[in-house]
Parts: C-alpha cells; structure tokens; sequence
C-alpha cells in the first residue's frame, strides 16, 4: 500500500499476461503461411489476428484490453503510405533536381501521418469497453519528434534525453481513455540518469570501431608498385567488417538500455486524470538478457520459437507495469466506465487508418 497525494491509501495494480507460446503458435504459423502465399498482402490482417492475442491476454485489475482495428484499414494505410513513396521517387528520378525537395517533402507529410497513426491506435484499444483516444496535431508531431530527432541526430545523441522529453510529453499528454486525459513530465535529470550508460556504450563501441579503422589504414598501403594483392583485399575487408560489427553491436545494446530507461522514467511521471499514478520498473540488463537470448533461440530453432520468444518479452512487459489507483479500484474504474462510454461513441466511426508509424 502506498499514499497517495490525496492522502487515501492505494495498492499498486501490475498488469498480467495470460497469453501462451503454445497458443499464440497457431496464430502465428497461420499468419506466416497466409502472408507467403498472398505475396504479403494479408500481413495487414496478420497484424489484427496477433494484436488481438496479445491485447486480450493483456490484463489489468482481471480485466483485459481489447483490439478493435480491421485489416483492410491497416491495408490501406500501407498503400497509401506506399504510393507516396512510389510518387517521390518517380519524380525524383524523371525531374533530378527535385531530389532536393524531395526530402522536405516527406519530413512535412511524416508528422501528418505519425499523429494520424497514433490516434488510430488509440481508437481501436479499448480497455472495459472504453476507448482511447489521441488529440494530438500534425504540427505538434512536428515539433516533438521530428525536430527532436534531429536535434537528438545533430547533438551526437548528447540532447537524446530532451528530444525523448519532448516526444513522450506530446504523446501522454493527448491520451485520453475515454473522457479522461493521461499526463505525463518526465524530469530531464532522470532521463539523463538513464542516457549515460547507454551513451558510455556506444562512445566504447565508437573508440574500438576508431582503433580498427586505423588498423586498416595502415593495412591498406599499398607495396611500391603501387598495386593490392588479392591476400590484401581479404584482410581488408575482414578488418572493416571487423570494425563495423563491434559498434553495431555496441549500439544496439546502448538503444535497448536507453529505451527501457526512458520507459521506466516516463511511466513513473505519468498519470491519469491527474491522480492515478502509472508505474514501470522493468530491469535494464534483465530486458537485454531476454531480448539477447530470444534472437539467440529464434536463430537456433530458424525461427520456430519466435512466439515463444515473444509472449516471453511481452509477458516480462506486462507485469513490470502497473497503475496506482487514487481510491477504491471498483468505484474509479466503474465512473471511467460511465462517462467514457459516451466519449467512445462519439468517435466510434472514426478510426481513419494505419500508416504504420
């Protein structure tokens, strides 16, 4: 039990995942077959039939949550998205010179989509037959994600730790479940307690890539007749991909532990209806373990135990997360449940499409 700002004493409520490896292999296989025999078109139905596994095996306070898209709006997204890029790189390649604009174009049409696709998201969840839903603008997915990105991108990942603030600020704070809005304000300190490691990482994996370079600079000299055995070319090529492998590597584990560390961060600031808390305590080397031990088992097995790797690390998800109820669980759940009932119905019909960002 722990107190609450309002001075009531609330119990911390952890998800639960009910799903099984065994199950979720029949999901699974069928959607693989279904997807190699349409040449990929039923990937947009294989997506619903999965999401509505994993969101009903999702539970919290014994109630779970529930997936409400269809394949054909997820289709559709994925063509239009798929036309627009058809469109830019035909006239690029018949009229060159718009090659650069053509990178403005779609960084002014991405945000659109992002906050497109992010308030379809939110309107096929339900959870206690209560819809989410996104408020978030096009120019707000702009400014928070796109401009983060490249301020991230610029700064060396030196200012990742604001861009993420800006991100997961518009993200929480046009949430709503029903008529009631998430918030959330992640300290800026916190989130660069969680980037140091992973910075620390990826600068080693830079510094060892740096040292092996070198190597074949000096490899790659030629002898005095100014030519390159073949012996050498192999040397060669071993010591670049020698060099790219370590940071590679290196920076892959680095987005993994920042990413949890972000989560747990930003769930720990997050709150809905400015009085239940959320919570997230999922260990950093712990998640990697898993993430690193799932890709190891799905290549030993040629993928047959991809969904026992995924219910695991969705299952490790789920029941490190939780919510911290503001007053009896029954009475705020059962008041959300009143009054969000009409919020949903009044955007039932317009879920739009997914476009897969």
């Amino acid at each position: 039990m722990q107190e609450t700002s309002f001075g009531r004493a609330s119990a911390l409520t952890r998800g639960e995942f009910r799903g099984s490896a065994s199950e979720y292999f029949g999901i699974w296989i069928v959607n693989i077959l279904l997807t190699i025999v349409t040449f990929g078109i039923y990937s947009a139905w294989a997506k619903v039939r999965r999401n509505r596994y994993f969101y009903g095996n999702t539970f919290v306070d014994d109630h779970s949550f529930d997936y409400h898209a269809r394949g054909l709006q997820i289709f559709i997204g994925r063509v239009i998205v798929l036309v627009i890029l058809i469109v830019i790189n035909l006239v690029t390649t018949f009229v060159p010179p718009l090659a650069l604009v053509a990178p403005v174009i779609f960084m002014i049409v991405l945000p659109f989509l992002v906050a497109r696709g992010l308030r379809f998201s939110a309107r096929v969840t339900s959870y206690r037959n209560v819809r989410f839903d996104f408020t978030g603008t096009t120019w707000g997915a702009f400014k928070s994600i796109i401009l983060g990105g490249l301020v991230a991108l610029f700064s060396l990942g030196i200012l990742a730790p604001l861009a993420s603030r800006w991100t997961y600020r518009y993200i929480f704070n046009h949430l709503r479940y029903g008529d009631r809005p998430f918030s959330a304000d992640p300290r800026l300190g916190k989130l660069y307690r969680a980037w140091w490691p992973a910075f620390a990482m990826m600068l080693i994996g830079l510094l060892i890539s740096i040292g092996i370079g070198i190597i074949i600079y000096m490899a790659a000299t030629p002898d005095p007749s100014g030519t390159v055995e073949d012996e050498q070319l192999m040397q060669l090529a071993a010591l670049f991909y020698g060099s790219v492998i370590p940071f590679v590597l290196l920076y892959s584990i680095a987005a993994i532990v920042y990413r949890v560390g972000v989560r747990n961060v930003v769930m720990n600031a997050a709150a809905l209806d400015g009085r239940h808390r959320l919570f997230s305590d999922m260990g950093r080397r712990r998640y990697l373990w898993i993430v690193i031990s799932n890709l190891f088992v799905t290549m030993i097995s040629l993928g047959l135990m991809r969904p026992w790797a995924a219910v695991r690390e969705r299952r490790y998800m789920v029941e490190h997360s939780g919510i911290t109820f503001d007053g009896d669980i029954g009475v705020v759940l059962a008041s959300m449940e009143e009054t969000g009932s009409a919020a949903t119905a009044e955007y039932l019909d317009m879920e739009g499409f997914d476009f897969g960002f």
